[in-house]
């Protein structure tokens, strides 16, 4: 569920006050942070940034697959490695994980401020009123470059992630048709 990443977030976020960046939230545990989330700002406090996590997601997923089927599809044409070489699937997958974290990261920023922003007493953001709010904000004050704070963590994530998924399937997908 969404309020899950959510608290995540703010959990990993925590640190001692000497090294302390942004605001802190005081959660002691998982259970307490939903909690307290909850009655600062009710169900809809959980959900907050849900916005920038759906976009985030559907613009990851269509890139990931557009850019494999493109990249293999290339790959392939230009002859470098044997038609059914595992090479030719390694080689897009490998593609599709940078082409996702191009496209993945500004969302994850904007996320990550709306998740980690502190609330008022009625539950609203203090820096940020929503998605494009926060979008808005950050190209003011930081350029584009702003957006892909912590692209390098993203790809060591994101990269092996996507080149191990799409490498397998591939090759599975290969299997089922050649005994099915």
């Amino acid at each position: 569920m969404h309020f899950t990443i959510k608290v995540k977030t703010q959990l990993q976020a925590q640190s001692a006050q000497a090294i302390a960046v942004g605001h802190q939230h005081e959660h002691s545990h998982f259970l307490q942070a939903c909690k307290s989330i909850y009655l600062q700002s009710g169900i809809s406090g959980l959900w907050r940034g849900v916005s920038g996590a759906l976009a985030r997601v559907s613009v990851g997923s269509a890139t990931q697959l557009s850019v494999f089927s493109t990249s293999k599809d290339f790959i392939k044409n230009q002859n470098v490695f044997k038609e059914d070489s595992w090479l030719v699937p390694a080689a897009a997958s490998m593609l599709s994980g940078f082409g996702v974290v191009i496209v993945m990261t500004p969302f994850d920023v904007v996320c990550t401020r709306l998740y980690n922003q502190g609330t008022s007493l009625t539950g609203h953001g203090l820096f940020y009123n929503g998605f494009v709010d926060c979008c808005v904000k950050i190209f003011r004050r930081e350029g584009i470059w702003g957006f892909y704070k912590g692209i390098g963590p993203h790809y060591f994530r994101i990269g092996p992630h996507t080149f191990l998924s799409l490498l397998f399937w591939d090759e599975l997908r290969k299997k089922y048709k050649k005994y099915f």
